[in-house]
Formats: C-alpha cells, sequence, structure tokens
C-alpha cells in the first residue's frame, strides 16, 4: 500500500488476544531444556592436557552434586514441613520437586523456595501518601488558562508571612550542554562548551561568592585532555572552595524512557570514574532537566549510587499544577516495590513549563525574562513577550528587586519551607565571557540591594544545586512537630510527558528504531566483552602471555563504554536528533562494536586454550572471529560463510549468561555436505535450509546449518565442522504461496498460487495457524486441543490536520490506527524442517517472520489506559517487555529494542515499530525524520496460566513478570555468539567445554556486569573489577512446570568461594552501585545476600 506523503507512517505490530487458554511459548526452543543433564567431557587418552581437562570436570560435576544434596536436603525439610503443618494450597508449595540435575527437566518444577514468593505478594507501594496511578485519576486533565502562569493558577500572599522566617533563596548558574543535538558532540564542544569552561575559570576567581554548576562529564572530559595543569589546579580550587560543583556526574544526562539499565549505570560509572581520577570529587545531588519524561528506576539508581537528593523538570503540566496546589512538589521518591523507606531520595520538582530563565524565577515568564541579562537590548536574543531586561544601576535597583523578590516569594508559595530555587541558565550558557559579566554583576548588585533592605526578610545569593538542598535539610528539620518529615512520599514514575495541550513526547519511544536495536546489540556486546576480557585478562598475567593485548583492548573497551554512553543522551537513543548527528552516534556504536568483537574473540582463544602458552602463535590474527559481520553503520548485520573443506575447522559457542542454556545456533557454510561434531567426535544433528538472496531467489554459494547446542554459563562449547561426502543432511522443505522460485538447487520447493487452506506450523507442543496474508491467527495446544487466538495485524497512522503536526518527539495521530491493506496476497514462503519451522510474509513495506523451534527492563510499571486522555497519551515506553493479563492468564511480548507501546483495548497490545515523520513537530529540532533504515526489530510471545485467587492484588502499583519471562528476556537481549576458526595452521588444542561459572547462578540473579577497573595512575587497567549483580523480583503465581530450567532460587544466598571455576576470590567487598563510596563497615565477605529487585556492586580481585 502506497501511503501519502503528508501522512505520518507507523507500522504498528497488534496482538489481539482474544481468548487466553493454557501457559504456551513461542520461539521455546532458545531455552530449551536439556535432553541429558550430563555435558560432554571425554577426550583421547595419553595427553597430560587432557587428563587435566577430565579431573576439571570432575570438579565440576562435584559441585554440581553438592548442589543436587543441597536441593534433595531442603527438599525433605520443606516436605516435613508440610506434613508438620498439615496439607497446604497448591498455590504456595512451591518446595515440591527440588530440581535434581539427574532428573529430566520435563518432570520438574522450578525449585523455588517458598520465601522467595513473599516477597512479590506483600510490596505493592503500600506506604506511599502519593501514588502516581491514583494522581492520574484524580486530576480532570482539563487544561484551563491559569493567567500569567498559563498552566497553573494566580499565587498570592501577605507580605508578613517572612517577618519570623526570612525567605532564602539560592539563584543558581549552570549552563545545559547537549551532548549531539543541532550539531555533533564534537563540533558542540568545539564551537561553544570550551569557551564555557575557560570563561568559567576565569569569571569565578574574580569574585568568590559567584557559583556554577555542571552535569555532563563527556564534555568535562574531553575539555580535560586538552587543557594545561594550571587550569586544572584552578578547577579544583574551584571546586574545593565550593564556587564549581559537579551535579549528577554520568557521562551524560540520559534519556529515562528507552535505555535499559545496564546502559544507564554503565554511564554513571563511567562518570563517577573519571571524576574519581581525575578530580577526587563524588556528586551529592541528581540533577535532569531535559528528559521528556522521569523514571523511577533512575531515582533508584541515583539512590544506591549514593546520592539523598534529586531534581527533575520535564513532567506532565497537569501534574506540575496538581502537584503545586497541594505543595507536593518537593517529596522522598519510593519505589513501588518498598514496603519500608529503604529506595527514598529527595526529589525536587520543578514547578513551570521549562528549565530556562525565563520560567524559573517565578510563575510570570514576561518578569523572569528581564531578569535574563544575556537579553539586554543590543544582543542577539530578545525576550519573546516584548519588555527586554534593564542593566541594574542605583537609580532603578530598588524597582526591579521588588519585582524580582515578588515573583520568588509567589514561587515559595507553592513549596512548603522558606527556601527557594531560582536557576539561572539554558543551552550552551555561559560561552562568552560578555555574559558571565552581564548575569553576575546585574545580579550581585540585586542581591546587595535586597540583602541590605531589612523590610524584605530575604536572604538571596548564588548556590549550586547542594547548597539549595542543604538549606532545604536545614530548614525542614527546624519545622519538624515529630520524626516525621513535612514532606510526602511519592511512587510511581512520570510518563507520559506532555509540555502543553494534547502535545505528548510518546513519539520518540520509536523515533528511528534502527539505532534503538543497535544500541541493545552494542550492550550485550560490551558485557560480553567486559566479562571476558577480565577472566582474560588474569590469566594473561597468571601464565606471563605477553601478547594478550590487555592494555590496548582496555583502551577500546573504555571507549566502547563512553560511545554507548554517549547514545544514552536524552536526544540520540530517543532519535532526536539532526540526521548527520545521527549517524555520527551510529558511527561511534559501529567503531566500538567492531572492536568489541575482536576482545571477545581474542579473550574467549585465551581462555578455551588447553596450553595457554600456545596463544602468542594465534593472537595476531584474529583467529577466531564473529560469524556476524555489519558493513556500515547504517546497515544490517550478515553472517559471514564459513568456507569448507574435508579439514574440519573450529565453531566456538560462548554464552555470555549466567545460566546453563541450549540454543538453537545458525550459521553459513560453502557447501551443504556438512558434518558437525562436538570437540570429542560426537556427531550433532543438524538442520541445512536455504540462503535466500531476495524474497524468492535462492544463493548457490551458502547454505544455512542449524543445531542445539548446549552452552555452560558464562561459558563455552566447541564443535567441529567440515565438508563430509557422507553427511546425512537434514534439509528443509519450502512451500511458496501467491509466488514462486525457478532456482531450486537442492531442496524441494512446492509452489501454490494461493492457499486455499489455512496454513499450519506445528512442533511437539502446540500448533501455529496462518491466515492467507501469513499473519498468525491461532495458537492450538495439543495436549487438550484447546484453540486461542492470538491474532497479529500491522496498521499504521496519519498525523493530525491541526497546525500542531507529529514529529520526532510529538505523536499527534489523526484518530485510530487504519489497518494496513493490501491489494493482492504478499508473498509467503513457509520453511519445515527437523530444527525449526518458519512462515515468512513479504509486504511492501514490512517482512514479518515467525518461527517455531522444534526442541528497564529493571522493573514492570503497571498502565492505565484511560478515556479521558488522548491516545497519545496512553503510549509508554516498552524496555524490554510489556503484557496484559486477567485473573487466569498473562501475555507477554518480549522485545529486543525499546519502542512505544499500548493497550488501547481490552485483550490488545500495540507496538510502534517504526515512524516516518514529513514535518518538524516545533520542538527545537528544526527537520522531520524521513531517514528510515531497514531494522530487524525482534520479539518473542509467551502466553502463561496464572493463578490469582484475589482480584484486589490486582490493583496494586507494582507487578513482576514470571522467572520463565526474566530469563526468556535475558537469553532474547544476550544470544549466544557463534565463532568461526580462521583457516590458519597448525591448528590450536581447544578445551571441549570451558565454563567461568562452578553452576548456573540462582534462577533470579542476573550478572549485570563485571567490568574491569582503571588503574589509579595512567589510562591502563587496575586488578580489580566492579561486579553488578540484580537479583529480580517474580511472580509465583505463574507455571513453574515444564520450563526447561534446572535453576533454583536461594532467597539471594551465594557462597562466595563457589561461584568461580578456576579462578580464586582474593577480596570481594561492598560498594555503592557507581564505586564512589563504601560502607563504613566495608570488609572483605564470603557470602553474598541480595535483597529482591535490589541491585549490587561490589569490588572484586580474582587470581
Amino acid at each position: 500500500m502506497k501511503l501519502s506523503r503528508q501522512f505520518t507512517v507507523f507500522g504498528s505490530a497488534i496482538f489481539c488476544v482474544v481468548i487466553f487458554s493454557l501457559y504456551l511459548m513461542l520461539d521455546r526452543g532458545h531455552l530449551d531444556y536439556p535432553k541429558s543433564p550430563r555435558r560432554e567431557g571425554s577426550f583421547p587418552q595419553g595427553q597430560l592436557s587432557m587428563l587435566q581437562e577430565k579431573i576439571d570436570h570432575l570438579e565440576r560435576l562435584l559441585a554440581e552434586n553438592n548442589e543436587i544434596i543441597s536441593n534433595i536436603r531442603d527438599s525433605v525439610i520443606n516436605l516435613s514441613e508440610s506434613v508438620e503443618d498439615g496439607p497446604k494450597s497448591s498455590q504456595g508449595n512451591f518446595s515440591q520437586g527440588a530440581g535434581s540435575r539427574l532428573l529430566p527437566s520435563q518432570q520438574l518444577s522450578l525449585p523455588i523456595d517458598s520465601k522467595d514468593c513473599v516477597f512479590a505478594l506483600q510490596s505493592g507501594g503500600q506506604s506511599s501518601d502519593v501514588q502516581m496511578l491514583d494522581v492520574y485519576s484524580l486530576i480532570p486533565f482539563d487544561n484551563p488558562d491559569g493567567g500569567v502562569w498559563k498552566q497553573g493558577f494566580d499565587i498570592t500572599y501577605k507580605t508578613d508571612e517572612w517577618d519570623t522566617e526570612p525567605l532564602q533563596v539560592f539563584v543558581v548558574p549552570h549552563s545545559h550542554n547537549d551532548p549531539g543535538w543541532l550539531k555533533t558532540f564534537d563540533d558542540y564542544f568545539r564551537d561553544k562548551t570550551q569557551y564555557i569552561f575557560n570563561n568559567m575559570v576565569i569569571k569565578l576567581k574574580e569574585d568568590s561568592r559567584r557559583k556554577f554548576m555542571w552535569s555532563e562529564i563527556s564534555y568535562l572530559s574531553k575539555w580535560w585532555d586538552i587543557i594545561d595543569t594550571q587550569k586544572k589546579d584552578a578547577v579544583k580550587s574551584l571546586l574545593e572552595n565550593g564556587q564549581f560543583e559537579i551535579v549528577t556526574g554520568g557521562w551524560v544526562m540520559p534519556d529515562e524512557a528507552s535505555p535499559h539499565y545496564f546502559s544507564l549505570i554503565d554511564q554513571l560509572i563511567e562518570g563517577h570514574q573519571w571524576l574519581e581520577k581525575n578530580l577526587g570529587v563524588k556528586p551529592r545531588s541528581g540533577w535532569a532537566i531535559d528528559p521528556f519524561g522521569h523514571s523511577s528506576t533512575m531515582a533508584y539508581l541515583l539512590k544506591r549510587a549514593g546520592f539523598s537528593h534529586m531534581l527533575i523538570q520535564r513532567v506532565h503540566y497537569a501534574i506540575k499544577k496538581h502537584f503545586a496546589l497541594h505543595k507536593n512538589l518537593e517529596f522522598f521518591w519510593r519505589q513501588n516495590w518498598d514496603v519500608g523507606s529503604v529506595t527514598d531520595i529527595f526529589c525536587h520538582m520543578m514547578p513551570f513549563y521549562s528549565y530556562d530563565i525565563p520560567h524559573t524565577c517565578g510563575p510570570d515568564p514576561k518578569i523572569c525574562c528581564q531578569f535574563d541579562f544575556k537579553r539586554l537590548p543590543g544582543g542577539r536574543v530578545g525576550c519573546p513577550w516584548g519588555i527586554p531586561p534593564e542593566t541594574i544601576y542605583l537609580g532603578n535597583v530598588q524597582n526591579r528587586a521588588q519585582m524580582l523578590l515578588d515573583q520568588y516569594r509567589k514561587k515559595s508559595k507553592l513549596f512548603r519551607t522558606k527556601v527557594v530555587l531560582a536557576p539561572l541558565g539554558d543551552d550552551f550558557r555561559y560561552c562568552e565571557r560578555t555574559e558571565w559579566d552581564q548575569q553576575f554583576k546585574n545580579y550581585q548588585l540585586l542581591f546587595d540591594y535586597m540583602n541590605s533592605q531589612p523590610k524584605f526578610n530575604v536572604k538571596i545569593q548564588f548556590g549550586t544545586l547542594s547548597d539549595y538542598f542543604d538549606a532545604l535539610d536545614k530548614a525542614e528539620a527546624s519545622s519538624r512537630k515529630s520524626s516525621q518529615s513535612v514532606f510526602p512520599v511519592l511512587s510511581g514514575d512520570f510518563f507520559t510527558y506532555a509540555d502543553r495541550d494534547d502535545h505528548y513526547w510518546s513519539g520518540y519511544f520509536t523515533s528511528r528504531p534502527f539505532y534503538k536495536r543497535m544500541d541493545r546489540v552494542m550492550e550485550s556486546h560490551l558485557r560480553a566483552a567486559e566479562i571476558l576480557y577480565y577472566f582474560a585478562l588474569r590469566q594473561a598475567q597468571k601464565y606471563k602471555i605477553s601478547k594478550f593485548l590487555s592494555s590496548s583492548h582496555y583502551m577500546a573497551l573504555t571507549e566502547a563504554r563512553r560511545n554507548l554512553g554517549l547514545f544514552q543522551h536524552h536526544d540520540a537513543i530517543t532519535g532526536t536528533a539532526k540526521d548527520w548527528v545521527v549517524v555520527d552516534y551510529g558511527t561511534r556504536l559501529f567503531h566500538s562494536l567492531m572492536n568489541l568483537k575482536k576482545i571477545i574473540g581474542d579473550s574467549a582463544l585465551l581462555l578455551i586454550l588447553k596450553d595457554k602458552h600456545t596463544y602468542d602463535s594465534y593472537s595476531s590474527d584474529n583467529f577466531l572471529e564473529m560469524d556476524m559481520e555489519q558493513k556500515s553503520q547504517d546497515s544490517l548485520p550478515q553472517k559471514n560463510i564459513i568456507r569448507l573443506s574435508t579439514d574440519p575447522r573450529y565453531l566456538v559457542v560462548h554464552n555470555p549468561l549466567e545460566q546453563d542454556r541450549h540454543s538453537v545456533v545458525s550459521v553459513y557454510v560453502s557447501s551443504p555436505t556438512v558434518q558437525v561434531s562436538s570437540a570429542e567426535g560426537k556427531l550433532v544433528e543438524f538442520q541445512v535450509s536455504a540462503v535466500w538472496d531476495t524474497a524468492n531467489s535462492i544463493s548457490q554459494t551458502a547454505y544455512e546449518i542449524s543445531f542445539l547446542a548446549h552452552t555452560p554459563p558464562l561459558g563455552m562449547k566447541v564443535y567441529k565442522i567440515l565438508e563430509s561426502a557422507s553427511s546425512k543432511s537434514l534439509l528443509a522443505n519450502y512451500v511458496l504461496y501467491n509466488g514462486k522460485t525457478e532456482t531450486k538447487g537442492i531442496f524441494n520447493i512446492k509452489n501454490i498460487k494461493s492457499a486455499e487452506e489455512d496454513i499450519m506450523l506445528e512442533n511437539s507442543f502446540i500448533r501455529l495457524q496462518f491466515g492467507p496474508s501469513g499473519l498468525m491467527e491461532k495458537i492450538i495446544n495439543k495436549e487438550d486441543g484447546k484453540h486461542h487466538e492470538v491474532k497479529l495485524e500491522f496498521s499504521w497512522y496519519g498525523t493530525t490536520s491541526k497546525k500542531d503536526k507529529s514529529g520526532a518527539y510529538l505523536f499527534l495521530p489523526d484518530g485510530e490506527a487504519k489497518l494496513y491493506g493490501y491489494t493482492t496476497l504478499p508473498f509467503v514462503r513457509v520453511t519445515r524442517g527437523r530444527i525449526y519451522s518458519e512462515v515468512t510474509c513479504f509486504f511492501d513495506h514490512v517482512t514479518h517472520r515467525v518461527r517455531l523451534y522444534n526442541v528497564q527492563e529493571f522493573q514492570i510499571q503497571p498502565r492505565m489506559t484511560m478515556s479521558k486522555l488522548p491516545l497519545q497519551a496512553n503510549v509508554y515506553p516498552m524496555t524490554t517487555m510489556a503484557y496484559i493479563q486477567d485473573a487466569e492468564y498473562r501475555l507477554t511480548l518480549l522485545s529486543a529494542q525499546s519502542l512505544g507501546v499500548s493497550s488501547l483495548k481490552s485483550g490488545q497490545i500495540e507496538v510502534i515499530m517504526d515512524r516516518r515523520l514529513m514535518q518538524d513537530d516545533n520542538r527545537g529540532l528544526g527537520q522531520g525524520v524521513h531517514d528510515n533504515k531497514i531494522t530487524a526489530n525482534l520479539f518473542r510471545i509467551l502466553l502463561e496460566k496464572r493463578s490469582v485467587t484475589n482480584m484486589e492484588e490486582e490493583k496494586q502499583s507494582v507487578s513482576y513478570p514470571s522467572l520463565l519471562s526474566h530469563i526468556t528476556s535475558s537469553f532474547l537481549n544476550h544470544p549466544v555468539f557463534a565463532m568461526t576458526e580462521k583457516v590458519s595452521s597448525p591448528t590450536p588444542q581447544l578445551l571441549g567445554e570451558f565454563s567461568l561459572l562452578l553452576s548456573s547462578l540462582p534462577c533470579d540473579i542476573h550478572l549485570v556486569n563485571l567490568r574491569t577497573m582503571q588503574s589509579k595512575g595512567g589510562n591502563g587497567h587496575s586488578d580489580e573489577a566492579a561486579l553488578i549483580l540484580h537479583r529480580k523480583g517474580f511472580d509465583c503465581r505463574l507455571p513453574s512446570r515444564d520450563t526447561g530450567l534446572l535453576c533454583s532460587t536461594t532467597q539471594g544466598k551465594m557462597l562466595v568461594q563457589k561461584l568461580f571455576n578456576k579462578f580464586t576470590v582474593e577480596s570481594l567487598t561492598p560498594s555503592s552501585l557507581s564505586l564512589m563510596h563504601s560502607p563504613p563497615d566495608a570488609r572483605n565477605i564470603s557470602e553474598i545476600n541480595l535483597s529482591p529487585m535490589e541491585i549490587s556492586t561490589f569490588r572484586i580481585r580474582l587470581r
């Protein structure tokens, strides 16, 4: 269907669940349960290294047997308790069937400790005073004209209100510097940012009363690299005397909707590590004035990093008004799942439209604009309200001081103390020395006059954000009448943001999805490289391997961290920058992605070699290379073709996760007559499929082989692949509908003009039914024969005919979505094989594939679809998953990229897949978005049966995925890496299997990262790493049988010395999230104990 150019076009995948029944899963094979719990491990006799491998294997089995015995012991204890206490309900009896590795997984329930189920049932935001879901229900969203404060109300006061306690005002100069938006990061630095820093050093030293504040470490680091020692010493002096403050201190001020929490943490660590090394400072307060909506996850991360205060700005104007009326603009932000107060962080919400000077001194922007002295007559920018500022002098200081004080007083009436914060800045302010003089000199004259007038009852000064919060804490403590704070406790988040009218910023949740997907690929590569590098580094030092490029690899890792961090900026991952700026971001990610692939290959080789000393012979030639290759920053990855001969070649499969897994591995080879075996020679069953050059044209030079690979946790499994005339290939069969191919080659291909009957795919568990267009319509469970309608459709939106239209930021549709139509049926290709089967349908704008195998995601925030809000207000960010549910069933859509999601009708999930905008939305970008790329979005569907007896539980403000969906999401976002051996001679001896862990971690614990830390001096690495662990909260009211998972839960407890295989923990000490702080009683620990939902960081040293 050809769509009119004036329309905003969305490809929307709509999953309409008409009937829920039973627990089913598509793409089930990626979780595939082991056919046998034993691992392959027999090697030829006669070599010492082979004997050592057997010993290592026995040690690992011994550790596993210990775990089995422990599980059996716990089962006996739980069973005896059940007998003593009488029969228990099936809902709570999770301790039966304790997960022995000696039993086939089909007979197992997940061995979940019953105590691990209590958390999800008890948490739910009951302890907060303000619950955001309730606030949305209360607010009318009627948007009346509020007078000078258009989105608010008239503010009045009595002049004697400050007679007993003077008003304290902190004017906080700042400059907001986007690391890329209308210009690239480098261009902004060259043209603007470096001059801000240079002028700061000079102008702050001229008067000790002057203050300045900075947030983005990416810019500060770049400037630091080019300045002399004298300037560096000056900066340190300004920090020491409190004139200069670093706020937040992350690499960027990140978006809070699209990034995964891995990247949010990583950019925070990168900034804080840089500060520790170069300036020795630790930021105290968070500052987020420009992200387009605010997440409770970011509040949690700041709290765990050691912050006690934070500030936010971009919140729906109706919420700001509601909070201002009730003086709730300052609050303790508590996580929905926190039944106590351990996650509380104090938050200041700026009350007005923007963070610029006209909207920060008080409610009347035409008055506040007159106190932005950069806008003095003769300058390049004026006041839109038509009244310019006046230079302050003796003749006007009284009048101007009274005008400004009136605004400060009115602003103070919106808060619970008599301490006022007045930010003084905007985008890229203070570039020129003249602005420093204009702002600081004129304001100082006003301050001196105000402070000299007793009748004003005001104390006003320049300050930093921490100066304000310190004064606020002191004022709050003195006004307390009891131990309880005067500030409310709030739970929830602040999405979706609207700045005026019905202008909801829900478009950017999807804008430029190609790069949102690339971001997630980059994350998985960085995490894998970090972990493998640290272990390889320790082995290189142990065996004195000189050619392991520890220094250059660490520099590449640092660059990758910073490039990924830069992309978390709120105009980068959001897709809201100029076209050439997007290309710059993409080029940085692409460059680092290539480097990370090399680090993964080099590190994996060292770890998998039997004789580590032979590494030097193979390291210079990238012996192991990834099977996927990306040609440019805006192209899709493609598989390399493995050139086969009768000599076997290694294929190394790396599992980057902390769980044992079975995964289907697919690689391209040069011949269909192939033999695949384990390193020990055991033949592996595989499927040969066609490689399609186009929708209906088969490659004559490449073939796809697919097989099921079992890889240990954080481990590698080695396979051998060779050309063999005696190979018994399991060829896939094909049926083509509404088209045909002439190049059949070796494959059995049937051409059918059109599908007269429904297209079916099936495995041992389910049958999938597809309509004539190739889109899924129904799932049939083979066990009970029940039919479940899970229908997929594509739709599109136009943009409104009003003056303001959709753009990179805004979603302003012209009504409900229209069904994506077609005049002729699309070409449909059906593949059927032993390992997998699939249906692929080719529309003009979309190619859709469903494959059936024969073998933030930090927290879930419940949302309400509200009819009183426009359609675009009910679109929310989806980082990793979204689900809809009723009392009996839950349908989860798991995503490998961040996109916008909604549930506009009962039983429906709608995902916005892409956007094409031919116009700007008047939010500063100055262009539409029409640089669309072919994008490979990746999803899985999970349908689970629930056991809910109390429907009141469904009204809680927090919800949890099942353990299965948590692990499925991890598998989706962290696929296995297949690495092939480059043709070389002689071939080295590799271990058949290697794991960095003694056994899988507990099901609910995720190893977020193992990040090598910087050295104290120079740019190199240290021997220490940051071990970051996340214990996930999960809902036990979903099935724990037949999931294919053999892990268990342990109430968050792990013995340190039982974690790693072949590595000994020399030290493990707790730290704050970003390594800024250590607990007062920090000491070496022997047991890790994690609470549900918590992310914990440890300093670790291995040998």
